[in-house]
């Protein structure tokens, strides 16, 4: 890696060989809560706002209250963020769009705090998370939001995003989800910045939105599609992706049961993760392989009975070792790799 190239984080430009062992889906301040329905009973109302205890972790990591889906407290991310640091944690990709409440400030806060290279994100996140005015946004206004954001900084605050994404898409793709991708792309275009996409909950959704890249004039080898564990289940369809030339991402580590609370999907384990990971090193994709946990709840966090950000170090590296991976091949997925993909014009 040369070390002219450089990963915008929050905190400024840091030189991508420096940058360590990275997870490129994170979330440290979010809240993907969303207001119960007018039906809703007394009882569940109760429940979505409990305090996690003993008694209620399975059933609220289960099924995700809103209390659980808040991640607003900067001290409970710097006390996360630490062990994740102490053993050998260097960045992490902060993957919260606008719409999941993205706190650069308090990003900052958490760099300075932890010694974590924080990469932070810009753009819209899915539908039901969009700002009304989003809806009357040209998409040449909302190309110009997102190059503001990666160009000069959010807001008043001037700390600058590092990715474009992650770009919230359903599936079907929503009209206005379909305006913030292709202003996405245009933005892309512009700054050099990586593409983080989260697909839509559909097997076509992947390849669907890798065509839209790639008839805008989009860097396909600068695209992260996300959460391919929860959307893609055979060899041949993730092949078939990485054939793109997009970085294919497995972020979902650590969710173990095959419940799915947001669809009717039967999620894989890690084990399973790590059996796509092998075969696709095993086809010629090792390089275009990318990790990490998606933590967007507290129940996914040490503090709440989790697992933590350190999951990957922990137990995942180990699992791979056990299924035969060398140790080139891990550096190649958790610390090569992100060192391309983050890197831009600066």
């Amino acid at each position: 890696m040369p070390t002219n190239q450089y990963a915008q984080t929050v905190l400024g430009p840091v030189p991508a060989d420096q940058l360590g062992h990275t997870q490129t889906h994170e979330h440290l301040l979010s809240d993907l809560s969303r207001p119960l329905t007018a039906e809703a009973t007394a009882t569940e109302r109760k429940r979505d706002n409990e305090l996690i205890r003993l008694d209620n972790y399975y059933e609220i990591r289960r099924y995700h209250s809103a209390e659980d889906l808040r991640l607003h407290d900067v001290q409970d991310a710097v006390d996360e963020l630490l062990p994740y640091r102490a053993k050998s944690g260097g960045a992490v990709v902060e993957a919260s769009s606008i719409g999941l409440g993205r706190d650069p400030l308090g990003m900052a806060e958490i760099a300075k705090r932890t010694g974590v290279h924080i990469v932070m994100g810009c753009g819209y996140y899915c539908r039901a998370y969009h700002p009304p005015e989003l809806d009357e946004a040209s998409e040449a206004e909302v190309t110009a939001r997102i190059v503001r954001d990666v160009q000069e900084g959010v807001d008043e605050t001037g700390i600058r995003a590092g990715i474009i994404g992650e770009i919230g898409l359903s599936w079907p793709v929503h009209p206005v989800e379909q305006k913030v991708l292709r202003a996405a792309i245009a933005a892309q275009r512009e700054t050099g910045a990586a593409l983080l996409i989260h697909p839509g909950r559909g097997e076509p959704a992947p390849l669907d939105a890798m065509r839209t890249v790639e008839s805008l004039g989009g860097q396909a080898d600068r695209v992260i599609m996300s959460h391919i564990d929860r959307t893609l289940f055979d060899t041949r369809s993730i092949r078939e992706l990485a054939a793109t030339g997009c970085y294919v991402e497995f972020d979902l580590f650590g969710q173990e049961s095959s419940y799915y609370p947001f669809a009717p999907i039967d999620m894989p384990n890690d084990a399973t993760r790590v059996d796509y990971i092998a075969d696709l090193i095993s086809a010629g994709y090792l390089n275009k392989v990318l990790i990490a946990q998606d933590i967007c709840s507290k129940t996914h966090m040490r503090k709440y009975g989790g697992e933590g950000y350190t999951h990957i170090l922990d137990n995942v590296l180990p699992l791979m070792r056990r299924k035969g991976f060398t140790e080139e091949q891990i550096h190649a997925i958790t610390v090569d790799s992100p060192a391309h993909v983050l890197p831009m014009p600066l």
